[in-house]
């Protein structure tokens, strides 16, 4: 009698492991696309955000997020993003996170200071990368998905300075600009020295500027962060610019309550 519970039970305990088994599945919350780059000479891996409900046939605003590998900054503001379109008046919107190869390669302009050239051995070559995003990245997103003319990009610390420099030199290219701790310290601070004169050259601009940093940071940071927003708030540019300090962030924790911080002024709460 013994026998016959027992072999019954382990008969019920592997039905059960099957059963189990057959409801496992893979959980995605989007797709990963390789962009055979010839400006930049090589493979870029892109991690792609779909909403829930994603529909081919429909239109989406597109948010461009610089550090985007999947070891990076990728899931968590994907993370937000979701959560400000569940709790909040955020639209869907497809994140499109950009996966580094050598950002301080990339996010940088030329540089004649010996010890930034020491520290920073392939510096330079944002010129090249921006030429990626306006001649390759959009077109192949916009080819592949259907897009609204909603860009945003996110940046921080060398990213940041990145979408600084294409605020300065490139602004089409994006109509929200989310900058977070600019390395504006850059070269001698030379990007914040020519805003000014840069700004002048550009045709009408109206893009929104959103700029942060941790008092928590380099002394540094926060005054070159208070500087380039005072100067894009004075400049004769119709630019909405929002600047925001956070008391109690630092470097290295300022990027997601910022950009937390940035989704609440954008996308009021639901009511």
């Amino acid at each position: 009698m013994k026998t016959k519970i027992i072999t019954s039970c382990l008969l019920l305990l592997s039905l059960f492991k099957m059963n189990s088994q057959d409801f496992v599945k893979p959980f995605t919350i989007g797709e990963s696309r390789i962009l055979k780059s010839a400006i930049l000479n090589e493979n870029r891996t892109l991690n792609i955000y779909l909403p829930e409900g994603f529909d081919k046939t429909k239109s989406y605003p597109v948010i461009y997020l610089l550090d985007g590998s999947a070891n990076e900054d990728f899931l968590h503001i994907v993370g937000l993003v979701q959560f400000y379109k569940m709790q909040f008046n955020m639209p869907d919107f497809l994140v499109v996170g950009i996966a580094n190869v050598d950002r301080k390669r990339d996010f940088t302009f030329h540089t004649d200071l010996k010890d930034l050239q020491k520290d920073y051995p392939t510096t330079g070559h944002s010129v090249k990368f921006i030429e990626f995003i306006e001649k390759e990245l959009q077109p192949f997103i916009n080819k592949t998905y259907k897009t609204t003319e909603t860009k945003y990009i996110i940046g921080q610390s060398l990213g940041g300075l990145l979408a600084t420099e294409i605020l300065l030199k490139k602004p089409s290219l994006f109509t929200h600009y989310l900058i977070v701790s600019p390395s504006l310290w850059w070269d001698n601070e030379s990007l914040l020295k020519e805003a000014n004169h840069l700004l002048e050259q550009q045709k009408v601009m109206n893009q929104y500027v959103y700029i942060s940093v941790g008092m928590q940071e380099d002394k540094i940071m926060v005054k070159e962060a208070q500087e380039i927003a005072s100067i894009l708030k004075k400049s004769n540019q119709k630019l909405k610019v929002e600047y925001l300090p956070l008391e109690k962030e630092n470097h290295a924790t300022v990027l997601h309550q910022s950009i937390s911080e940035a989704f609440k002024k954008l996308f009021p709460f639901k009511d």
